[in-house]
Order: structure tokens, then C-alpha cells, then sequence
């Protein structure tokens, strides 16, 4: 049952590119809220950083596209932000992975934090999906200022997404040489990294290294992707605390806030059958459409909170009905012969390519068996890739105000 649902599931996202910006939302006969009525109630204080963190990544939306300029000006929520100063941005450009951000202090009378924005990525789900989709060894950086001396912690046997690091890797030298020099000019600000999608992703493993070197960042996503394996993930989970009880009853003291959505099939992916885990750390909105209330988001236990995001794969599974009805009108259908080629080229000591190739196998034996009939009509999988932008704000879009209703 569960690879059932994986399948369903990964063949909503191999989809996901047949649909353009043109489509319409469909909004009538809305699914019920699930809400979870109990104490895992954020505080106020953390539900007013989450909002204001994600109309920070927002921003991060700019670059690239209609640009950030100093002081701290745009075409969104930049004016909202008026104790910020740009200090840089950067762009890689698709060809080196497409990595994305910008870096601000945010001084008094605001909280003094030196901020590092990830953009996500306009192709996620290529992101996920493609030839870096297969897992690379992850060695944690050896750095030496933060543990005096003493061995640096180990990670023996994890890995990560190789795509993932690649943007990572691509950015590496930009991000530590200007938050360095930031530090230094202001040793008080406390150290703030967020980041939409894959800039999620990318923030966990900067904050990983960062942490690492005696940092002591906070990191917050929102619509991370899963990382690495299991053994990466009790490596972050231990170096930022989230198994810590104590720690953990306050959700203040968290210093890695993992954004989740109800309808956000990305922080599923990729499959746990390709050998990668969540982590701790989740924050669930358990609210379907914008705006949520602090009533909507709860805090969430370990990596796999039933109550949380893990919860919803049924849910997501109705996505596909929309895939449904574009194939049979014959709109799109899969590139199987690229997803082989991906198999073939993915062989590697540390993935087993026979086992995405049968996957490949039982996509082309069972999707057009999938129960199209059984899923409602009210779930359309153009809402779902809206609700992978839905979090506090509609992220991605550089324009005035940004967009809080998620209609614009």
C-alpha cells in the first residue's frame, strides 16, 4: 500500500510540467480543513517569525528576475522590511543549478539578524526527478574554529541528494565569504537562513555546515524536500538539537523550523524507496487555503509525526485524477524512454539503478490502471502545485505587495 501511494505520489510530480501558468484554479466543492485542535499550537511569537520569514524568501524571488537594489528596494515585500540592507545576491544561472538568493542584515528596531534567503526553483520537480536525483556521500566539511581542537563530528554512511548539493556547492563560496565578514562587522546578530523549495534544502545543508563551525545558525524552510538518507538525518537531527526534549517543549529554542502544507507533495519526495528520510524539526499548516491563523500550524514530533504532513500521502494521491484526465485527452504523457536513460546513467556503488528501473516498469504497467474514478473531482492537481507556493504568502512572485490571497 504504501509504494502505492509513492507511485501515485511520483507520477503526480513526473507530471507536474504538463501543466502551464495558464490553467485555472479550480475552487469549487474545497476539501475540509484538517485541523488539529490541541496544544502543539505555535506561540506567537514564532507564528509572527514564520509569516515574516516567508515574505523574506518572497523576496529572494527578485533576483533574477526584476532584481533587489540598495539600500533594500523591490518590487514585493521589500518596503515592508525597513530596517534591512542588502549586503549581495547571487544567481547562478540554470546551467550551474540554478541556485538563487541574497544576503541582508536586519538591524533596530527590528531583531539584529544577519539573514540568508534561498530562492526555490521554478522546476522543482525536474530538480527531483532528474540524472541528480541519485545519492552522493555526504563527508561534513572539516572545519576547525568551533570545536577547539577537538574531532570534528563524523557522518559515517549518509548521503544526500547529489542536486542538491551541487547548488549548495555552487553557492558555497559566495554565502561563507559574506556572512563571514558580516560576523565580523556585527558579532551580536544572530544568524538567520530560510529558504523556499530547493532553497529549503540548500538552507539545511549551508545551516549543517555553518553549525558546524561553531555558527550557530537558525534555519527555517518552508516546502523542503527530503535530503538524505537516514543516517544524514540523525546527523542534522543531532547537530541542531531536535531530539532534544527539553529543548523542543519551547518552541522557541527551535533552531531548525522545517515549514510544511497540507497539500505540499514535495517534502514527500523524493521516495523513501530511493533510500531518503524527512527530518525532524516540522511545522504543519493544516490549512488548505491562504491565510493561515496560529490556530492552523502545529508543532510536530520526530521525523514522521502522524498527525503532520506524513499523514496526508491519501490526500495526495487524489492529485493524479487531473494527470488522469490530461492523458486520456491526450495532452501529455511520460518520456519513459528518458526516465530508462536516467536509470542507466544513475548506476552508481551507492544506488541501486535496478530497483529505479523496475520502478520505471511499474509505472508503465499501472498508470493508466490507476482508480481515476475513486478520487474526487474537487482535487485538482493544478491546486496542488499552487499549495507548494502556499505558505503564509503565495511565494514566487515579484510583484507589488506580493500576493496574500493566492487569487492574483
Amino acid at each position: 500500500m504504501t509504494s502505492d501511494r509513492y507511485l501515485a505520489l511520483f507520477l503526480a510530480l513526473i507530471f507536474l510540467p504538463c501543466f502551464s501558468a495558464s490553467n485555472t484554479l479550480w475552487s469549487s466543492d474545497e476539501t475540509p480543513d484538517q485541523r488539529h485542535k490541541s496544544n502543539r499550537t505555535l506561540s506567537p511569537l514564532v507564528f509572527a517569525s514564520l509569516e515574516e520569514l516567508s515574505r523574506v524568501v518572497d523576496v529572494s524571488y527578485c533576483v533574477g528576475n526584476t532584481g533587489i537594489w540598495k539600500p533594500f528596494a523591490c518590487l514585493n515585500h521589500c518596503a515592508e522590511l525597513p530596517s534591512f540592507e542588502l549586503i549581495t545576491t547571487w544567481h547562478t544561472g540554470p546551467l550551474l543549478s540554478d541556485s538563487c538568493g541574497y544576503i541582508a542584515f536586519s538591524h533596530p528596531p527590528s531583531p539584529k539578524r544577519i539573514i540568508v534567503a534561498f530562492r526555490g526553483t521554478y522546476s522543482i520537480t525536474n530538480t527531483i526527478v532528474d540524472l541528480s536525483a541519485y545519492p552522493q556521500p555526504y563527508t561534513p566539511y572539516n572545519v576547525d574554529d568551533g570545536h577547539k581542537g577537538e574531532e570534528p563530528p563524523q557522518c559515517p554512511n549518509c548521503t544526500v541528494h547529489a542536486g542538491f548539493m551541487t547548488s549548495w556547492r555552487n553557492t558555497r563560496d559566495t554565502v561563507l565569504h559574506h556572512v563571514s565578514v558580516a560576523r565580523e562587522r556585527y558579532p551580536d546578530y544572530e544568524l538567520i537562513l530560510v529558504g523556499h523549495s530547493l532553497g529549503g534544502a540548500v538552507a539545511a545543508l549551508a545551516g549543517l555546515e555553518m553549525q558546524l563551525r561553531g555558527w550557530a545558525p537558525q534555519v527555517t524552510t518552508f516546502g523542503e524536500p527530503k535530503i538524505g538518507n537516514g543516517n544524514f538525518v540523525r546527523f542534522l537531527n543531532a547537530m541542531f538539537g531536535l531530539n532534544d526534549a527539553e529543548r523542543l517543549s519551547d518552541d522557541r529554542q527551535w533552531r531548525f523550523r522545517r515549514v510544511t502544507h497540507i497539500h505540499d507533495p514535495v517534502p514527500l519526495l523524493p521516495l523513501d524507496k530511493w533510500g531518503y528520510e524527512m527530518h525532524a524539526g516540522e511545522m504543519f499548516i493544516s490549512k488548505v487555503h491562504l491565510a493561515p491563523s496560529i490556530l492552523d500550524v502545529n508543532l510536530c514530533e520526530g521525523n514522521n509525526d502522524s498527525r503532520c504532513i506524513s499523514s496526508t500521502l491519501d490526500a495526495q494521491e487524489l492529485a493524479i485524477r487531473e494527470i488522469g484526465s490530461t492523458l486520456t485527452e491526450g495532452k501529455c504523457s511520460p518520456n519513459w524512454a528518458y526516465l530508462e536513460e536516467q536509470a542507466i546513467l544513475m548506476h552508481r556503488d551507492s544506488f541501486d539503478s535496478a530497483l529505479l528501473a523496475q520502478g520505471i516498469s511499474d509505472l508503465q504497467q499501472s498508470w493508466l490502471g490507476l482508480p481515476w474514478n475513486r478520487i474526487p473531482a474537487w482535487y485538482r492537481l493544478w491546486e496542488l502545485f499552487f499549495t507548494h507556493r502556499d505558505y503564509f504568502w503565495r511565494l514566487g512572485l515579484c510583484v507589488p505587495g506580493g500576493d496574500p490571497t493566492g487569487k492574483g
